[in-house]
């Protein structure tokens, strides 16, 4: 497995730069518009225009990529990402950000589907430990980005400029790399309505998800920053919230191989209402903007990384969910529309967050989610009452997931027809160039 993790290396290395890039414009955005004055029912909006973007993509990308080829399209999409971030410095208006937030999540899916495909056209073993490495990686590159806003701070050009930087050198590893060119990425083709039909739970449990990290991704440095915390305790809160959805994902997830996964879901979606409960106790014990001299705060981080723990869970499980209710030839094409689906939940999750903060103040945001989880563990619990469980023999095994592009379903472990598919392009590219 050594041998194929040095193979890519340098996509890895790309995607991790480009990823705290990212993470770091996302935060950055909450902070300096709290600092701007922006209300956060604007700001929601705002911070919506990238899952708008993002669902975008999911139609126009593939056929742009099968046009004019993955290089090009990683250039460009590294170019516009790093313009909208130099952007959004320069001017404070609530409709160009809303305009380059449309087009950051639009780039983001860009390079997100060319590097995906690299990496599934140089990967044919240890695919479930290579998935599971690149979903890590991922992660932990998102929550180290948060922690330059730190170094650079929030007022200025200077944070904007470095994550423009990050996006330009994003695109060096990946311009230089050897690997060969990929299949083109296909749009989802599994409709909605089957797999309502197969796995209600698994499609309801993607939206929510969508719906729930959506806003805590757009609103959360806000809510920190309202609740008392400076910039770099702000970028640290949103920093454990990542590190708790990396760290407890794969504990859980085991859990749901050897039990019903949707009696898990109900225990996600009650965990994370205890500990969103905590968190806005702790805040109001410590009255409004005082958290960050309060003693209590040490609790709040605690509860920031099992709250985020919980809440980031619930997507991964939510796929686990549908692959076991579905036959192995539907899954590919399930994945990738769960990913839809999960982009169309975080459309609404900012703004709707964003509007239950404008009536409630900052825990607004917290109670928000914990509405979204007490939705999800109802539908769960009525689903439960009239569905039978999955034997735990007939369950697959669970994979550490996020929200990335539809390449990546094409080298989930969990698809072994991908494994096929990747023998066949390269018999297939050598009879090729030996014909040639």
């Amino acid at each position: 497995m050594l041998k194929t993790v040095v193979s890519i290396q340098a996509l890895l290395l790309g995607m991790a730069i480009l990823l705290a890039g990212s993470g770091m414009l996302s935060t950055l955005l909450g902070l300096r518009a709290q600092q701007e004055g922006m209300s956060t029912t604007v700001l929601g909006l705002v911070m919506s225009g990238f899952y708008l973007g993002y669902i975008l993509g999911t139609y126009l990308l593939p056929s742009l990529i099968r046009r004019v080829g993955h290089v090009r399209v990683f250039a460009a999409m590294a170019a516009l990402s790093a313009s909208a971030a130099l952007l959004h410095g320069l001017w404070l208006n609530e409709w160009l950000w809303l305009t380059l937030r449309v087009i950051s999540g639009f780039a983001l899916l860009g390079l997100y589907m060319v590097i995906e495909s690299w990496l599934n056209a140089q990967i044919s073993h240890y695919r479930g430990q290579i998935f599971g490495i690149y979903m890590m990686v991922s992660l932990l590159a998102l929550a180290v980005g948060q922690f330059l806003i730190g170094i650079y701070g929030v007022s200025g050009l200077a944070s904007f400029m470095v994550v423009a930087l990050l996006f330009a050198l994003g695109l060096v590893p990946v311009a230089l790399t050897r690997a060969t060119q990929p299949v083109p990425v296909e749009a989802a083709r599994l409709s909605v309505r089957a797999i309502y039909d197969n796995a209600p739970t698994g499609l309801i449990g993607s939206l929510l998800s969508g719906t729930a990290t959506g806003a805590l991704w757009g609103l959360a440095a806000v809510y920190g920053a309202h609740i008392g915390l400076d910039a770099a305790r702000a970028a640290l809160f949103v920093a454990l919230l990542i590190f708790g959805g990396a760290l407890l994902q794969w504990p859980i997830g085991k859990l749901s191989d050897h039990y019903d996964r949707r009696w898990v879901l109900i225990g996600l979606g009650l965990a994370g209402i205890l500990s969103g409960g905590v968190m806005i106790a702790i805040t109001l014990i410590s009255g409004p903007g005082n958290i960050a001299d309060s003693p209590l705060r040490w609790a709040l981080w605690i509860g920031g990384l099992l709250f985020g723990g919980f809440v980031f869970s619930v997507y991964a499980i939510s796929v686990a969910q549908t692959h076991d209710r579905l036959s192995n030839d539907q899954v590919l094409e399930a994945t990738r529309t769960l990913l839809l689906v999960n982009g169309i939940g975080a459309l609404f999750g900012p703004l709707s967050a964003g509007m239950f903060m404008s009536w409630f103040g900052a825990n607004g945001l917290i109670g928000f989610i914990m509405l979204v989880l007490s939705v999800l563990g109802l539908f769960t619990y009525w689903r439960i009452r009239i569905d039978r469980p999955v034997p735990e023999d007939e369950r697959g095994e669970f994979v550490v997931t996020t929200r990335t592009s539809a390449a990546a379903a094409d080298w989930d472990p969990r698809t072994p027809e991908a494994g096929d598919r990747l023998s066949e392009q390269f018999a297939d590219e050598l009879l090729t160039t030996k014909s040639g």
